[in-house]
């Protein structure tokens, strides 16, 4: 088997065994690399956007506040990160830059940072702090590092690239392990520059040289995955409300996008038959604003509407990346953790039964091997998987519960490492006489998460119904949630 640095988070690929009675499938189109696999594990994880916005009430700064306006007065990154880890979150990122320029860590490339702040006395960085904490929790950590700069002097130029790639190898050389390094769309526009208060546009398609600059991140941290519009790894959902499309492929077209120029339709549905695996993550912030605002206290997201964007993220087949903004002091505010630990208790009460790991399943068999039997998609390891023959594409899978079971959300997942292969499928329960419908759904991927009517039942049919090569499904999930 393969492993990785993130050995607990990683999806275990088992090596090819010789034949038996049946070879494994063939992969169907793209497949995703080991980091994007262990990306796929992580499902929820934080963002926090923090700097001087916090404190001028801006949401873009313009790149001409003083240094000094930094100054939070209670800053506990412990308090920060474990919040976000009692929210089950299992990574967090961080807005190292914003386009102000402003720098959370004391960078020896600008006067533009922590290092000439009050809090402190100038010796704090933000950056360590985080790093630090998620380490002590158990939390990977990331980094957002803003390509456009609205305080440097030389932003349009070719010398604020050099500029820009210095302060990306301090990230990526001085704090650790970096599970994802997230790249803006935002680019150019009216700024401070250095005391120029001008305008500067740039050709957001050859100017940051994105290539050079990737393969700095390949360089210093080959398991992070890389975010932008155009990836490489990981793409904009193409909206900041929390929701993926009905139907969203993780595979798109490779050099279609760039980052801050891309059609926000196809990233919302990807494509699918795209030639590169590149699923997508919903960003949306529990509160209206990306950073901390006080009027904004009494519009905190509410459970429910946490719960949908789950569903519509996280059971979409994508992750779902919840900012979750430090306030003046430096801490999530106390309405806003407890928002977040209720959603979770939701969640944890959700998935703390799975009924589908009682039953008998039962369906065709690929070749006959137990190795593809269809009891695979009940034993709790998403390692292994239900696969039929080639020419079986549109099968049937019959789950006999020994007691009859109450549910109201169904959980599919397909095994990655074959690729995306179905096209759509339904899930059906049996009434004591007939076959009823519950549900019916597109694509799958990672994961895709049914909301249904509660039914009780002893017996749920999974009916493939479209499908470009034979199902490899890992899981099939029973769940009630509480109402």
């Amino acid at each position: 088997m393969r492993c990785c640095a993130f050995a607990s988070l990683c999806l275990i690929v088992p090596l090819a065994v010789s034949a038996t009675a049946a070879d494994p499938p063939q992969p169907y189109g793209p497949v995703p690399s080991p980091r994007q696999l262990r990306w796929h594990e992580l499902e929820v994880y934080g963002f926090l956007h923090f700097g001087p916005n916090t404190f001028t009430d801006k949401e873009w700064g313009y790149g001409d506040e003083p240094e000094t306006i930094f100054h939070p007065t209670d800053f506990d990154a412990d308090q920060i990160v474990s919040t976000a880890k009692a929210a089950g979150m299992r990574a967090l990122i961080l807005t190292a830059k914003h386009h102000d320029g402003y720098c959370l860590w004391p960078s020896r490339y600008t006067e533009h940072s922590v290092k000439n702040s009050r809090w402190q006395d100038g010796q704090g960085d933000v950056v360590r702090a985080i790093a630090e904490a998620c380490r002590d929790h158990e939390l990977l950590f990331g980094v957002y590092l803003s390509p456009w700069d609205r305080n440097h002097p030389d932003y349009g130029t070719p010398a604020y690239l050099t500029y820009y790639r210095n302060q990306l190898r301090e990230l990526l050389t001085n704090y650790g392990p970096i599970f994802e390094v997230w790249f803006d769309g935002a680019n150019g526009g009216d700024g401070y520059y250095g005391g120029a208060r001008t305008t500067r546009r740039i050709d957001h398609r050859t100017y940051y040289d994105w290539d050079h600059t990737w393969a700095i991140v390949r360089e210093l941290q080959p398991e992070a995955v890389m975010f932008s519009d155009a990836g490489p790894d990981v793409r904009w959902v193409g909206n900041e409300a929390g929701y993926a499309g009905e139907t969203c492929w993780a595979t798109v077209r490779a050099g279609q996008a760039v980052p801050g120029a891309a059609n926000q339709r196809v990233l919302n549905v990807g494509v699918r038959d795209g030639d590169a695996w590149c699923p997508a993550e919903v960003d949306v912030s529990i509160r209206p604003g990306w950073f901390y605002h006080a009027s904004q206290d009494d519009a905190v997201k509410t459970v429910d509407k946490l719960l949908d964007i789950y569903y519509a993220s996280v059971g979409r087949g994508c992750n779902l990346l919840l900012n979750i903004p430090p306030d003046r002091r430096g801490r999530i505010p106390d309405h806003d953790a407890l928002v977040l630990k209720q959603w979770r208790e939701v969640l944890d009460r959700t998935f703390a039964v799975d009924f589908a790991q009682e039953a008998k399943v039962s369906g065709p068999t690929r070749g006959g091997d137990e190795r593809f039997s269809p009891g695979n998609v009940a034993d709790g390891d998403r390692s292994t998987y239900w696969a039929t023959d080639d020419d079986v594409i549109t099968p049937e899978l019959v789950l006999e519960i020994p007691r009859f079971a109450t549910f109201n959300v169904v959980r599919v997942r397909e095994y990655l490492p074959l690729g995306q292969r179905i096209d759509a499928f339904a899930v059906d329960w049996w009434d004591g006489e007939n076959w009823q419908e519950l549900a019916a759904a597109t694509s799958i991927g990672n994961v895709r998460l049914l909301r249904t009517p509660t039914v009780t039942t002893s017996k749920v049919r999974l009916r493939i119904t479209k499908a470009a090569a034979c199902p490899a499904i890992s899981e099939v999930g029973l769940f009630l949630s509480p109402q």
